[in-house]
């Protein structure tokens, strides 16, 4: 609930309401495909079309990464933004993988 009181008096309060667009909730898809991933599988399906001279080649690329693309977009939506997000951060600094000073001679 996102009420203000428009007044500073409590006689004449009166309440503003904010409605938030369902719009701005949704997650920007084409044909129900993230937006990145139906990009990324047209671009794939072209440069196939184009590196073998293919139209089928370039057409099946297409339609099987977009359906790979749809099932993980209702899988889970957020799942893209977690990859990029996890690609970016560097790695916890782990104790036992850098080796101790048992192992040394």
């Amino acid at each position: 609930m996102n009420q203000n009181r428009a007044s500073s008096s409590p006689d004449d309060a009166v309440w503003i309401t904010h409605s938030v667009r369902r719009s701005l909730n949704k997650p920007l898809t084409i044909w129900g495909v993230d937006r990145r991933l139906f990009f990324l599988a047209l671009i794939t399906g072209a440069a196939t079309f184009n590196f073998f001279a293919t139209l089928l080649g370039g057409v099946l690329m297409f339609v099987v990464l977009f359906l790979l693309a749809r099932y993980a977009t209702t899988r889970d939506p957020d799942l893209l933004k977690v990859v990029l997000k996890a690609a970016a951060m560097s790695r916890v600094y782990d104790p036992i993988k850098v080796g101790s000073q048992g192992d040394q001679p």
